[in-house]
Formats: C-alpha cells, sequence, structure tokens
C-alpha cells in the first residue's frame, strides 16, 4: 500500500469524529418569551384557616357522628344561602358571596368527621357550583376580582369536598351527577353517564407531566387534559377526539378513553340557553363533526408551543376550542396566564412559546358550561395529590434556581433517536421522541419525570410516617410541607 493511502485511511474515523461532535454539540438555551401582560399568581393567604380547619377536624373525629343533626343543620343554611344566590342575580363581591365561601370551608371538618354525612357535603359543593356558575354568566370574567373570586369558590369548594373524600374513602360515592342538561344532540350512554355529542370531557392523567399541566399556571388546578364527544346520529357510536404527545390528535373509543390512566374524569356540557345553541340547538354536534371528519382526513401534529391561536397544530385543549369556535362559540372566557419565572423556563425547555393560553382547568369556570357528572375515586385521588403535592414543591424549587439538566453524553443519542422517530413518522408510525419535540426537550422531560418520581417515592414514605402518627392522612397542605422536605 502506497503512502498516498495514509491520508485515506483517516478520512472515514474523521468523519465518525466530526458526526459525533456535531451530535454531541450542546442544544441552544430554550428562548424564554416575556410574561404576559397584566398576568400575577394567585395567593390564597389563608394558612391560618387550613391550619384552624385541621385542628377542628383533629377535635371533632373522635366523636364522629355524634354531631350529625348539627352537621345536616350547618349543610341545610348553607343551602339557604345557595337558594338565595338562585333566586336573583347579585355582584361577585357582595358579602353573601364571601360568605357562603367561609360557611362552605368551615363545614368540611365536621363532614369529614362523619361518614354519613359525606355525601350530602358532595352533594352540597354540587349545588354550589351550580349557583355560582349561573351568576357568573353576568360577571365580568376578564376583571381580575372576578376571576379569583370564581376560583376561590370552585376551585376551593373542590378542594374541601376532596378532603372530605380522603378522610371517608368508604362513605364518599365515586360519581357525582349535576343537575340535568337539556341537549338536542345524539346521545349515548357509557358507564352509567348520557354522553351527548358535543359534551367535553375534562380529566387528570397519572403522569407527573399531567400534575405539571394542571399545576403550572398563576391559578393552580385539578385537571390536565381535554377530549371532545361525538356521537353518531345513526349507530349512536361514541368516538372520543383528544389530542395525545405522542401522536396528535386522535379518535379513540369511550372504552379507549377510559382506558387511559386517568386519576379523575369531570363531563361538561353546554348550556341551552347559550345563544348559538338558542338558535341552532344542533352546534354542538355540528362542531364535534368538524372536528371528527378533520382528524379522520388529516395528521394534525400536537402543538407544543401551546399556541392556541395556530389551527395547524393542536394542544388538547385546543380539539374542543377550535371546533366551537368554528361554529361561533368562543369557549375559554378566562385565559390563563403563566408568569413565574422559573417555571416559564421550565416550560420553555419543554418547547413551550405561549404563557397565556387555554389551560384545562379553567374550562370549569366558563359560563357556557354546565357540570354534568364527575368521578373520583379515593384511591385514585390520593395519587392525583400527591402528585400535585411534589408539582407544587418542585415549582418551588424552580422559582430558586433549580433547573432541569441531562447528561451531556445523552444528547447524542437522543438526536439519533429523533432521527429514528422522524423516519418512522414518514410511515405513519410513532418514534420515541414525538414529533414537534427536540432532542433536548424529550431529555429535559425525562428528568423531570425522574425527579418527580424520586420526590413521590420519599413522600410516600413520609405519609405513612404522620399518619401512622396522626391517626389519619394529611391534608393537602401538608402533603406541600412534607414534599418541600422529600429532597
Amino acid at each position: 500500500m502506497s503512502k498516498a493511502n495514509g491520508p485515506q485511511r483517516l478520512i472515514l474515523p474523521g468523519a465518525l469524529l466530526a458526526m459525533v461532535a456535531a451530535l454531541a454539540w450542546p442544544a441552544p438555551p430554550p428562548r424564554v418569551a416575556d410574561p404576559p401582560p397584566g398576568g400575577q399568581r394567585f395567593v390564597w393567604g389563608r394558612d391560618s384557616l387550613w391550619s384552624a380547619l385541621e385542628h377542628g377536624f383533629d377535635t371533632i373525629r373522635t366523636s364522629g357522628c355524634a354531631r350529625e343533626s348539627s352537621i345536616r343543620a350547618a349543610v341545610d343554611s348553607v343551602d339557604a344561602l345557595l337558594a338565595a344566590l338562585l333566586a336573583e342575580r347579585t355582584a361577585s363581591g357582595t358579602p353573601s358571596i364571601a360568605s357562603l365561601e367561609d360557611a362552605f370551608l368551615r363545614l368540611a371538618p365536621q363532614a369529614a368527621s362523619c361518614g354519613a354525612v359525606a355525601n350530602a357535603y358532595i352533594a352540597l359543593q354540587g349545588r354550589l357550583r351550580e349557583a355560582i356558575k349561573w351568576q357568573s354568566i353576568t360577571w365580568d370574567l376578564s376583571a381580575r376580582p372576578v376571576r379569583e373570586t370564581l376560583y376561590r369558590l370552585l376551585y376551593g369548594s373542590r378542594a374541601a369536598v376532596e378532603e372530605v373524600m380522603l378522610q371517608q374513602p368508604d362513605s364518599a360515592s365515586t360519581l357525582t351527577l349535576g343537575a340535568p342538561v337539556p341537549s338536542a344532540t345524539p346521545s349515548a350512554a357509557s358507564n352509567g353517564v348520557v354522553l351527548h355529542s358535543g359534551d367535553i370531557l375534562v380529566s387528570r392523567g397519572g403522569y407527573p407531566t399531567s400534575a405539571l399541566i394542571a399545576r403550572g399556571n398563576d391559578y393552580p388546578g385539578n385537571f390536565s387534559h381535554i377530549a371532545l364527544v361525538h356521537v353518531d346520529s345513526a349507530t349512536r357510536e361514541i368516538s372520543v377526539i383528544e389530542a395525545h404527545i405522542e401522536r396528535g390528535v386522535a379518535i379513540a373509543t369511550a372504552d379507549q378513553y377510559l382506558a387511559d390512566k386517568k386519576r379523575r374524569v369531570m363531563l361538561l356540557r353546554p348550556r341551552s340557553d347559550v345563544p348559538g345553541i338558542q338558535r341552532d340547538p344542533m352546534l354542538p354536534h355540528r362542531a364535534a363533526t368538524t372536528m371528527l371528519e378533520r382528524a379522520r382526513t388529516e395528521h394534525i401534529p400536537y402543538d407544543f408551543t401551546m399556541d392556541y391561536a395556530d389551527p395547524g397544530r393542536l394542544f388538547c385543549s385546543e380539539v374542543a376550542s377550535a371546533a366551537y369556535r368554528e361554529h361561533g362559540i368562543t369557549l375559554w372566557t378566562g385565559i390563563s396566564t403563566i408568569t413565574a419565572p422559573g417555571l416559564r423556563r421550565w416550560l420553555a425547555s419543554f418547547g413551550v412559546r405561549q404563557f397565556q393560553t387555554q389551560e384545562p382547568s379553567d374550562l370549569e369556570y366558563d359560563p357556557h358550561l354546565a357540570v354534568v357528572a364527575e368521578w373520583r375515586d379515593p384511591s385514585s385521588l390520593f395519587d392525583d395529590h400527591l402528585d400535585n403535592a411534589v408539582t407544587d414543591a418542585m415549582l418551588e424549587g424552580a422559582e430558586r434556581g433549580d433547573a432541569l439538566e441531562f447528561d451531556w453524553y445523552a444528547l447524542p443519542i437522543a438526536r439519533l433517536l429523533k432521527g429514528y422517530s422522524w423516519a418512522r413518522e414518514q410511515f405513519g408510525g410513532i418514534g420515541p421522541i414525538p414529533e414537534g419535540m427536540s432532542p433536548a426537550a424529550a431529555l429535559r422531560n425525562r428528568s423531570y419525570n425522574t425527579r418527580h418520581a424520586e420526590r413521590k417515592a420519599a413522600l410516600r414514605g413520609a405519609v405513612t410516617q404522620w399518619a401512622t402518627d396522626k391517626s389519619y392522612r394529611p391534608p393537602y397542605w401538608v402533603l406541600v410541607s412534607l414534599a418541600r422536605e422529600a429532597r
């Protein structure tokens, strides 16, 4: 072999070295958009009340149902407040609204001490939600004080109910039904609930990122996913249209939808007195049909940027909002903002670019929609609370500067997997890194999931010890405190 072949022998190793260097080249830092104007984080500022409620429960729980008659009298007293609210419109800042919040919350320790009245308290919360949503039809939801009032009443009453459910897991019903909501659209029954075409399913997934979606905004919530229901007018077949991170917009049967890991599910239905639906009672069905046909005829990628104004790519909330918007109804009257710097930095590292967006939890507050039913199982619910507590503690760390890091040598592998994923997508397949997600974002996502799982495992141990010492499950504010320590 001649000496001239010497340099040629170096071409392949050099090319390989160049390829490895290119694959290992550091990813650029994510661009973090400015916070949306006017956004501000909600703060309860009622730590003394939470402590008083827990102390009250600890004091009366041993007497239990010996106080049943007084508890039922308190329920009747709150019902009287609700009857007045359903009789006449009132402003969001009136004393009757403030007294309702306080009366309902202070009733929680009594209901939690007596399983015989647990379901009465849960049903009372449904009536409270119905009254407040009816009142909110005339409220200006763009005004921050109004938004806070609505959030305090609906989110706060839900939180109180769930503390009761977790203290009385054998007494509380898993399925609660709201007031009847008429609809002219095709319907079919599934798992004991009648679904109408155009209904919206709001759920909470069982993954760490599900908790991040639910908690990661200025008004932390309990839901992470939206799906739109279509019922065929001829066959009564139920189709559930939803956007998945892994494959974009897809269609599932009702059973397939429920088989996916879920901590809670709420069914919403457009009110029949919404002007657009008064003119055309079949509008919800036409909206669902529009989205169903689009999902069947084209590939709609998942929108990681969370830009609800971009119809080309859709995240889960957009499946419902885009369908209804095309038929003249704007859902999400309250748009969420994300202002915390650490949270924006983390979300940007996953690909989020819009920090004023349609969060799944916010749909419950939309006055266009009524709650038809809600499913919560105590065992799933406690896992939901653990996930939330860990997430809240981790987000506090994000504000202190915690970063979602990964080992440098993982990036070349992730980039190769991204190429493999792209090749599979060209033939209709799904790869290990979703379409629209960068390799670096995928690694940060894995880092977040791993950290969350480790913190949750540590929290479980702390909760077991706490419950052994106290003889009851820790309430949510205690879970968050324990999660802070479970590093």
